[in-house]
């Protein structure tokens, strides 16, 4: 049995799959802060939705920064808790079976550049704009080499380290402590959004400039109905001068709330297909 796990700072999602087509009905958890609780919790749920057949080989999405080996969660903004916590070799240990670590949105991106919203695409840039923001550079399939990962929200959209960064303007953190509400709650007509398009536009004219993809791929809760209009950031982008004319498609994400469970069934494929 295959298991794929979405971490999320608030709920952690979990499913099973016998042959990694077909996700069995997600288990739906908390996420404690304490990491020892939480660890536990995630053992109990993957063993909960496995049920009697034995574990071989789990995928796990992390929202934070990874050690190099992609065994450690180093640093993890929303949960504090985690920092340093040996994600991979905890698991491995008490279930007996083999962890495949990844930073959720590098995850989601996989996900979505084979199975999602950028399939058929050499080169995706796939972003998220949620709770905080990232996003991953997947080239023919697979993530893009990098020696800690992608954090792409820590972009400073301005001339020097004073000015705040692509994630302190548009994440959904940013926008709750800026207006004291959930940013659902202010509406879809709320001028912030138009204000958020353009911000969103240069961080993309940014993107494009350094990764050179064939298609962007934008994810994350800020990018809902009530979100972010995706014809507001298109026209705006269109809009800033640049030196290569070629503006890449710009599509929203298409793997929904578990995407980040179909995404680890994505890579635990890659893993079985190159018969590690």
């Amino acid at each position: 049995m295959y298991v794929t796990v979405d971490i999320g700072g608030t709920k952690t999602r979990i499913a099973a799959s016998r042959d990694l087509i077909v996700l069995e009905e997600p288990v739906i958890t908390d996420t404690p802060q304490d990491c020892r609780a939480a660890l536990d919790a995630l053992v109990s749920a993957a063993s909960i939705a496995a049920g009697p057949t034995p574990i071989t080989d789990i995928a796990i999405g992390a929202p934070g920064v990874l050690s190099r080996d992609k065994r450690i969660l180093v640093h993890a903004p929303n949960l504090p808790g985690w920092n340093g916590a040996a994600i991979a070799d905890d698991i491995e240990k008490e279930l007996r079976c083999r962890v495949i670590l990844e930073n959720d949105a590098a995850l989601v991106g996989l996900g979505e550049s084979t199975a999602g919203a950028g399939k058929g695409a050499s080169i995706v840039a796939y972003i998220t704009i949620s709770t905080g923001v990232n996003g991953v550079r997947v080239v023919d399939g697979d993530i893009d080499r990098a020696a800690f990962g992608f954090e792409i929200g820590e972009q400073y959209l301005g001339v020097d380290a004073t000015a705040p960064t692509f994630e302190q303007l548009v994440s959904g953190r940013a926008i709750s402590d800026r207006f004291g509400v959930h940013p659902r709650d202010l509406g879809k007509a709320h001028p912030i959004w138009r204000e958020l398009a353009s911000v969103v536009a240069i961080a993309l004219h940014n993107t494009i400039a350094y990764w050179s993809p064939d298609r962007i791929v934008l994810g994350g809760s800020m990018m809902n109905e009530i979100g972010i209009p995706l014809d507001e950031i298109v026209k705006r982008l269109q809009a800033l001068p640049r030196k290569n004319p070629h503006l890449p498609e710009i599509v929203r994400a298409s793997l929904g709330d578990f995407g980040g469970l179909w995404s680890g069934m994505v890579r635990l494929r890659k893993e079985r297909t190159l018969g590690r």
